[in-house]
């Protein structure tokens, strides 16, 4: 869970330092919006995990697929070398 940006404390921390009150709630109305701007937007470990391991089958997948072409290649000239009498 997300912590909570109290909004009025943060506005009287800067009233503390000197800012005036208009400024200091434009500074924290600014920092707020910041803060949860965009968050539905960010990938989470488990959407990286998700997204690496189907990726991972991918590769797996295409490399058994290339594996399964060069013995077929290979074999295709076995099959006529041998019919060439070349072997």
């Amino acid at each position: 869970m997300a912590a909570v940006f109290d909004t009025r404390a943060a506005v009287r921390g800067l009233e503390a330092a000197g800012i005036d009150t208009k400024h200091a709630e434009a500074i924290v109305e600014t920092m707020r919006d910041a803060r949860t701007a965009d968050t539905d937007q960010l990938a989470t470990k488990a959407d990286l995990k998700a997204d690496l391991a189907e990726l991972r089958a991918d590769l797996y997948r295409a490399l058994w697929i290339q594996g399964g072409a060069i013995v077929a290649i290979i074999a295709g000239f076995f099959t006529i070398l041998s019919g060439l009498k070349l072997l």
